[in-house]
């Protein structure tokens, strides 16, 4: 049986959003069409490798499920970084059909292993608010930004920074968690905001000062965020997260909230656009055209909680306490391409070793 017959996801699932890290619109290339009831085998399986924030209603991927013929594997690869290096590492021998969650820190270094296949279906030319470097097709954005734990700073009496220089003063010793950015998406799209914002030379001085001052680096941002972040029960009131994190402290709070009790900073050099992508992998069965209907890009708002790629999709009422950053400092898709393993191995120098 074959994987034919690219199917798009707007046909075939309901009318629902999706969240935090944009998708595009799932179609899969199975057919089954011809084929007698009785000779109808088991439905193949379509890998799907994400990032461990990848999340969307059971119910919308079940309906993909009957609609294209297929049974889904979601493998959830760690944060964005590592689940890239996990499918470099296996590209003799790939991992997944496809791949959602590169974003545009990390698409230069895709696109240099080889890891994606080329694809020409409609989400790849459909329209979109973001880009991303073809093969890999846009499926959400947000923004990478610091988030403050309102009520310990309140407790506290410290005024919130109002740039990323107050971060090295000695009342904010060891206050402050980051990501790693070889690990870590949010961690690598937060150094190039600072390179982007401040300047190469300026931004790892800052970082050397950070050092000295105490800040905490964890492996990925689950790590940071529930685990480091004082609001989490850590005890760290500020730490590397999205401008839509408040936005999702009052949707998953047990009691109902009038106000977040976060709030995202938009500092100078502090601020980055992130864009989510999907794409096949080399290698892989042909299979895309990944969550990109308005259902999912309505649905991942409030399961991923990022915004949505397709330009007109309503926002989520709750993204009012999510508003969008003023400003951002994203390098050039060139500049990142080929000057990230060099940045990651100078912050590596400098805040590490």
């Amino acid at each position: 049986m074959s994987l034919t017959s690219l199917t798009s996801l707007t046909s075939v699932v309901p009318t629902r959003g999706l969240s935090r890290r944009g998708l595009l619109a799932l179609a899969a290339g199975v057919g089954l069409a011809g084929a007698p009831l009785w000779a109808q085998a088991a439905p193949p399986t379509l890998r799907v490798l994400t990032h461990s924030s990848f999340d969307l209603p059971k119910e919308l991927l079940a309906g993909f499920e009957k609609s294209a013929g297929v049974k889904l594997s979601i493998v959830k690869g760690g944060d964005a970084g590592e689940m890239l290096n996990k499918l470099i590492l296996t590209r003799a021998n790939p991992v997944a059909d496809v791949v959602y969650g590169i974003d545009n820190a990390l698409a230069g270094k895709a696109l240099a292993a080889g890891v994606l296949a080329p694809y020409a279906g409609p989400a790849a030319t459909a329209p979109s608010a973001v880009s991303l470097p073809a093969p890999l097709v846009p499926v959400d954005h947000g923004y990478v930004t610091l988030n403050i734990d309102k009520a310990w700073f309140a407790k506290s009496g410290l005024a919130l920074p109002t740039s990323l220089q107050d971060l090295t003063l000695p009342a904010y010793k060891n206050l402050l968690v980051v990501q790693h950015p070889a690990t870590s998406s949010p961690g690598l799209s937060f150094l190039a905001a600072t390179i982007a914002g401040l300047g190469e030379e300026a931004a790892f001085d800052w970082w050397a000062k950070l050092r000295a001052n105490g800040v905490k680096v964890a492996k990925g941002w689950s790590e940071a965020y529930y685990t480091d972040f004082s609001k989490s029960g850590g005890k760290r009131p500020i730490v590397v997260s999205y401008a839509s994190s408040p936005a999702a402290e009052v949707f998953y709070s047990k009691t109902k909230l009038s106000d977040a009790p976060t709030a995202s900073l938009s500092l100078k050099g502090a601020v980055f656009q992130q864009v989510e992508g999907v794409a096949l992998v080399k290698g892989g069965k042909q299979a895309i055209e990944f969550l990109r209907s308005a259902t999912v890009q309505q649905a991942l708002q409030t399961t991923m909680w990022m915004l949505p790629a397709t330009p007109g999709v309503a926002a989520a009422d709750v993204m009012r306490h999510a508003p969008t950053p003023t400003a951002f400092d994203n390098p050039s898709t060139d500049q990142m391409a080929a000057q990230t393993p060099a940045w990651v191995a100078r912050w590596t120098q400098v805040v590490l070793k």
